[in-house]
């Protein structure tokens, strides 16, 4: 039974009985019914305003209970001179104006932070309480490779590939250095925020890749730049004293004569190919901007593989040619991008060695062209992969270690992306990405 219920009833109760008294007056004492009736009036008129004004204050109070579960706090109530209920209105009117203002404050905080997460470079992945992908950024969606609508629900063990797997790895509070496709690095952090109470995990993925690059690269040139000038003066001095003593053979003795002439020569062979070492070191880091002008692609690449047609058939390794669409021309300097092409096609020819083949594709994805130059070869070992485009380093027994370098710098004067994918005993793959 409700309370106003309860309140009538009682009321009713109270004036059966004023009208009880009423009866018996009117038998006994018939000039008290006028005040008898006059009282029952009066009683019932004031309780009834009473409980009006009383169910008027609960009425309030259902109605902004209402509001606050419709989560309406826009709507206000007007003070009606009564004390009591003023005060409640008061107090209900600051605090909806002070959840309209923090639900504002939210939304407007919401907002900027999809903004933030939407352009940020960095991926953002959080976790649902059962450990699975509940929200991620465009940047996240990029580097798990795959598009939010496969991503959403599932743990990143199920992804089923190597980055996500080694993401989940990482320990709480932890970061950790994971390779992406390519060159790409990537630094993860893992760690925690609270949502209702409860903790849930979350991922900040940051690449790497150029920052890492740009600061082994001017490490290197600091190093190149020192070593050639000490280089260079140390061997213009001693090969200019070695010819100096090219002057004194006349004055040796005819046994000693040849021997003295044929070790200087050799030691002025040794310093020219020192000097010729390091130049071609610091050619690397000195290489031209680019002079982009349109050229095709497809027959400049076969203008390159035509200079390994010999070396090709005396070694029996097939090169085989892959036109999956005609391509448009490319902005881009002939001569540095024959120095990258001649760099793949040499290392793919000397990783297969004998018998094998080399296939040349060209491809166009998303409406971007790209050329795979692909070999039947070995295969590269995860420790060698890890260090291809590091300066110094080689496989060869005679490498310089400066052929992949060039390419890169190459690549990246030009603005085109690449990646060179490879696991051991399976062919691999350089493929090189145009700017539209």
């Amino acid at each position: 039974m409700s309370l106003r219920l309860k309140f009538i009833f009682y009321l009713l109760a109270v004036h059966l009985l004023f009208a009880g008294v009423a009866v018996y007056l009117l038998t006994k004492h018939r000039i008290w019914l006028l005040a008898v009736e006059a009282v029952f009036i009066i009683s019932l008129y004031v309780g009834l305003r009473l409980i009006r004004q009383l169910f008027n204050t609960i009425e309030l109070i259902n109605t902004g209970a209402q509001f606050i579960q419709d989560s309406d706090f826009t709507s206000r109530f007007n003070e009606v001179g009564q004390p009591e209920l003023d005060q409640l209105i008061v107090v209900y009117n600051h605090m909806a104006d002070h959840l309209r203002e923090e639900r504002t404050r939210m939304q407007e905080r919401n907002y900027f932070l999809d903004k933030i997460l939407t352009a940020s470079p960095s991926g953002i992945v959080t976790l649902d309480f059962d450990g699975r992908i509940a929200i991620l950024n465009p940047a996240a969606e990029r580097m798990l490779q795959a598009a939010t609508r496969e991503l959403l629900g599932k743990r990143l063990p199920e992804l089923n590939t190597a980055f996500a797997s080694a993401l989940s790895e990482i320990r709480l509070g932890e970061a950790q250095m994971i390779p992406l496709t390519g060159r790409r690095r990537v630094k993860c952090w893992r760690s925690q925020f609270l949502d209702r109470g409860f903790t849930r995990d979350f991922f900040l993925i940051e690449e790497l890749t150029e920052e890492l690059r740009q600061a082994e690269k001017t490490a290197y040139e600091k190093i190149i730049r020192m070593m050639s000038h000490e280089v260079n003066n140390s061997v213009g001095s001693a090969n200019s004293l070695l010819h100096s003593c090219l002057h004194y053979t006349g004055q040796l003795g005819e046994e000693d004569r040849h021997d003295f002439q044929n070790a200087l020569q050799v030691v002025i062979g040794r310093t020219d190919q020192l000097n010729l070492f390091m130049r071609n070191f610091a050619d690397v880091f000195r290489l031209p901007l680019p002079n982009l002008q349109p050229h095709d692609v497809q027959q400049l690449v076969r203008g390159v593989a035509f200079l390994f047609k010999a070396e090709l058939a005396k070694r029996r390794v097939e090169l085989q040619f892959d036109v999956q669409t005609r391509f448009d021309p490319v902005r881009l300097d002939r001569g540095q991008m024959e120095q990258v092409f001649v760099n793949i096609l040499k290392n793919a020819m000397e990783a297969i060695g004998e018998a094998g083949s080399i296939t040349i594709r060209f491809d166009r994805q998303n409406g971007r062209q790209f050329v795979v130059i692909e070999d039947t070869g070995r295969g590269i070992p995860p420790s060698v992969k890890a260090n291809l485009f590091t300066p110094f380093f080689s496989t060869k027994e005679n490498g310089q270690g400066i052929g992949l370098t060039l390419v890169q710098e190459i690549l990246d004067g030009h603005k085109f992306e690449f990646s060179l994918e490879s696991q051991p005993g399976q062919r691999t793959q350089f493929t090189i990405f145009f700017a539209p």
